[in-house]
């Protein structure tokens, strides 16, 4: 019975990390898309220039 539990613990702690992983994975794809989008979406700064869209 043991072995059993151990097995059924394992496939969930498993099953656990890969949902983890592809939500962060998700995550990723979105912030670099965002982080693409201040390229090209940038608002003008002083003087004409073209600032950051970000404060860093």
């Amino acid at each position: 019975m043991v072995p059993l539990i151990l097995v059924l613990l394992l496939a969930l702690i498993l099953f656990g990390a890969g949902f983890a992983l592809k939500a962060l994975w998700w995550i990723a794809v979105i912030v670099l898309v965002l982080w693409l989008l201040g390229f090209v979406v940038r608002p003008a700064g002083n003087g004409g220039r073209r600032g950051r869209w970000y404060r860093w």
